[in-house]
């Protein structure tokens, strides 16, 4: 196999959930321009649509909107299957959708605990298993969840993001585990501190900016583009024996103390 082959989606039709803005669109836009046809996924009809149409227009790939709610298992199942029938089987899944919520534990809601964990973790659960069954009758499928720094650190006030992304990469391997002798790799994108619409706040922030730049060894942000290089990597057959695994793109931040 050629080195430039290794890399190439053409042909290959993926799945991205939480993708009308920020990384989501961008992971998308990385592998639409690595040649793969895109299924764009969000709750908002009207955002996707639009998200849809921008992509296309910028990258002239295949790019269709697939509006569905991924905590919702009966929504699920609807929507992959209207996928699969009207569209094509999923080559390539990518578990992006997510929320956060900022308190600090003692006053932290049961309720709100339970909202992020069922956004960040319980719904890669519901599309990932949705989605294999097709992958594993056919013997092979790339499933990438998109975790975070917090997947093994923890700061003050995200304890319940804290610990749905640390769920996700056990989640990660779980799958792993069951799914990699039907031809399957399941691995896990974790980013550090990215420049997005949700971030903006922190970014503005002058002792938080300061902390982040002092503390990654890059003495930057990630931009969203950063992490597109390592999404195509895991979604293409360059990676095809790499299983279980969680990548920090993170510009060094987990690696020192």
């Amino acid at each position: 196999m050629s080195g430039s082959s290794l890399f190439d989606l053409s042909g290959r039709l993926a799945l991205v959930t939480g993708s009308s803005k920020g990384i989501g669109a961008a992971l998308a836009g990385g592998l639409a321009q690595a040649g793969a046809e895109i299924v764009l996924n969000g709750r908002d009809p009207e955002k996707l649509d639009r998200a849809r149409h921008e992509l296309a227009e910028r990258t002239g790939a295949k790019v269709h909107a697939m509006p569905f709610d991924v905590t919702d298992e009966a929504a699920v199942h609807q929507g992959v299957r209207e996928i699969e029938d009207r569209i094509g089987a999923v080559d390539i899944l990518v578990n992006n959708t997510g929320t956060q919520h900022r308190e600090p534990l003692l006053q932290v809601s049961a309720e709100n605990f339970e909202r992020v964990l069922h956004t960040n973790l319980t719904s890669a659960f519901l599309v990932g298993r949705a989605v294999a069954a097709g992958m594993v009758e056919r013997g092979h499928g790339k499933i990438v969840n998109i975790c975070s720094v917090q997947t093994w650190l923890a700061r003050p006030g995200i304890a319940a993001y804290s610990a749905s992304k640390g769920g996700l990469a056990m989640l990660t391997r779980s799958m792993c585990a069951e799914w990699a002798g039907s031809g399957l790799t399941v691995n896990g994108l974790a980013p550090g501190y990215v420049v997005t619409e949700l971030t903006r706040p922190l970014v503005d922030d002058p002792a938080f900016d300061s902390w982040i730049r002092g503390r990654t060894p890059a003495g930057r942000w990630a931009s969203v583009e950063d992490l597109v290089g390592t999404l195509v990597w895991l979604s293409a057959p360059a990676s095809d024996f790499v299983n279980g695994q969680v990548i920090a793109v993170d510009g060094g931040l987990t690696a020192v103390i």
